[in-house]
């Protein structure tokens, strides 16, 4: 064979080379991205938590299957009037006892993702599944279930216990309300501290 042939096979080699490892990175790009815009806020807390975005993409893949294997299902209208109410009557029991209020705030959290088909039981697994359908909304979560078990204890401060009030509520919303019909995938609402 000549040279200037081997020499063509070489160049369409290394043109190919180069074609696949931009079509790679390009799809790589379009995943992250995909990731990022599904997970917003939480999907810089897992690469702070993983120490880097590889690890971090996995894991949060991971969730996504394992939460697309759960039957997440809305609830009836007769569950979202009964856990809405359970709610009020909590909230309105935060004034004269914020403690216990606290306390039912964090059942009927786990009450309402337990009907919606959420497993709940390791707090972390638990968050982990949450973070999935609701990323907005679950560093709130994270937040108020911390200052619950501080609670428990006894040494949550009435402010802390009130923000806790707040952060449960945000989640509340999304999950009681927004879940009473169809899917919760993506487009969610943001919610911040001190907003209903």
């Amino acid at each position: 064979m000549d040279t200037w042939v081997w020499i063509l096979i070489v160049a369409v080699l290394i043109a190919a080379i180069i074609i696949i490892g931009i079509a790679y990175l390009a799809s790589r790009r379009r995943h992250s991205s995909a990731l990022q815009s599904r997970f917003g806020s939480e999907y810089d807390q897992a690469v702070a938590d993983y120490g880097d975005r590889s690890r971090a993409e996995k894991q949060l893949d991971a969730r996504k299957e394992r939460v697309e294997r759960l039957d997440i299902r809305p609830l009836s209208d007769g569950q979202r009037t009964r856990l809405s109410s359970a709610w009020e009557s909590a909230q309105a029991r935060f004034v004269d006892d914020p403690r216990a209020a606290i306390h039912d705030a964090d059942r009927l959290i786990n009450e309402a993702m337990e009907l919606r088909g959420y497993p709940v039981g390791d707090f972390e697994q638990h968050s982990a599944d949450i973070s999935v359908d609701h990323p907005e909304v679950v560093s709130n979560y994270r937040e108020a279930h911390g200052i619950a078990v501080k609670n428990d204890t006894g040494a949550a401060t009435t402010e802390e216990l009130r923000q806790a009030m707040v952060n449960f509520r945000a989640l509340f919303d999304d999950v009681v309300e927004r879940g009473s019909g169809g899917s919760d995938g993506g487009g969610e609402r943001r919610l911040e501290p001190g907003t209903r």
